[in-house]
């Protein structure tokens, strides 16, 4: 790490990733730079908040899929609490509801792994700045689920019709429980499988049930007596 010695315009920075060989690399690399001090590398979320309390903290650098507390609940968290430190999402998660759970959870920029150094240094500079910053395969994927969603025709409300027969058991117990108001987190732990394989089981069964989004969801399950 940079031996120069602390200046007041060098931005102080939180590295957060679950993976020390990750966290640590990436902690060493950016201290290199002379604008940038990283004070903590965290391995969750929990640990995360505690360094932005210890302070000061300018910009968090937050992993999405860790444990304790994931990165948009923490994102969330800061957002809320100290609405002053930018965050900068590095994952390797490039879906809609990752991107978009990020960003609506008050990220500043949301980058994938494959950013080179440099791109994420330019990027942290930026949402010290007050700036935004999105990768150019997070903004692709933004433009065309813009495109996709302005081509659709209007939805129609799904919960009059039948449940298709070709849902399956574990299909039918998603639906009920998103019925309940779980969420993801909460129907993993009730059927004891990873948050991952919710989202798998979801996507599956909106594909199969033309159902549009969790609202939808929940009106379909009580429709069909599961909530």
């Amino acid at each position: 790490m940079s031996e120069q010695a602390e200046g007041p315009g060098r931005l102080k920075v939180v590295v957060a990733d679950d993976q020390a060989a990750v966290r640590e690399p990436l902690a060493a690399v950016l201290g290199l730079a002379e604008d940038i001090e990283v004070v903590a590398a965290a391995a969750d979320g929990g640990e995360v908040l505690a360094a932005v309390a210890a302070g000061p903290v300018d910009v968090v650098l937050m992993d999405l899929r860790m444990p304790v507390m994931d990165g948009i609940e923490t994102t969330r968290r800061l957002t809320e609490e100290h609405p002053e430190v930018a965050v900068v999402v590095l994952t390797t998660f490039a879906d809609d509801e990752s991107i978009l759970g990020a960003l609506g959870a008050g990220a500043r920029g949301y980058l994938t792994k494959n950013a080179g150094r440099q791109d994420i240094t330019r990027a942290i500079r930026a949402a010290g700045a007050g700036q935004s910053v999105l990768d150019r395969e997070v903004q692709d994927r933004l433009l065309a689920t813009a495109r996709a969603k302005a081509a659709a025709p209007a939805p129609s409300d799904t919960a009059g019709q039948p449940l298709p027969d070709d849902l399956t058991p574990r299909e039918r117990e998603v639906l009920t429980l998103i019925g309940q108001g779980l969420s993801n987190r909460g129907i993993a732990e009730k059927l004891f499988i990873s948050e991952a394989t919710v989202k798998t089981h979801i996507n599956n069964l909106f594909a199969k049930t033309h159902i549009r989004d969790r609202a939808d969801a929940v009106r379909r399950a009580m429709a069909a007596g599961l909530a």
